[in-house]
């Protein structure tokens, strides 16, 4: 059975933490999938709180590329589902590996793979499952970062989340 493990912005205490979208693309979560290791993407999504109904629907993406956002919160996946035993993933916790980014620095990216864009009105939400033989592969010889990204009219909070397969 293969490992699961959930990344999504938390305090130690189990409070979500909320993260600013901008007017701007910006990164709101990041897995660093290191070098010579693959994960499956089970699901991700994120929720928002506009407050204005009036307010034009902005881009989401789930993607990853060959360049980290920095500038980052670290955190570390938990593990997610029916495991037995807690074993740490791969993804890496580090403000330019895995994290969420009340601010970040996105870099210049070379090669970008889009894996599911959205527009989602910033007083909903959007999630996304993929089925067992459809899960998207990430990973190759190189380090690959894979990243929930926004981009909307004005700033909305959100609570982005990532669930993968090792």
């Amino acid at each position: 059975m293969a490992r699961q493990y959930i990344a999504t912005p938390a305090t130690a205490a189990g409070a979500l933490v909320e993260v600013t979208t901008s007017t701007a693309l910006k990164t709101l979560l990041q897995v660093n999938v290191p070098a010579n290791s693959e994960i499956r993407v089970v699901g991700w999504g994120c929720s928002f709180d506009g407050v204005s109904g009036t307010d034009a629907p902005g881009n989401l993406y789930l993607g990853h590329g060959d360049v980290a956002a920095s500038g980052g919160t670290s955190l570390t996946p938990a593990t997610w589902g029916e495991q037995i035993e807690t074993i740490a993933s791969d993804c890496i916790g580090g403000a330019a590996l895995t994290a969420y980014f009340p601010t970040s620095t996105e870099g210049t990216i070379a090669s970008w793979t889009m894996l599911d864009p959205q527009q989602c009105h910033p007083q909903s939400g959007y999630s996304m499952w993929f089925p067992s033989d459809a899960r998207p592969r990430v990973g190759s010889t190189a380090a690959r970062f894979l990243r929930i990204r926004a981009q909307f009219a004005v700033a909305v909070n959100g609570v982005p989340w990532v669930i993968w397969q090792e």
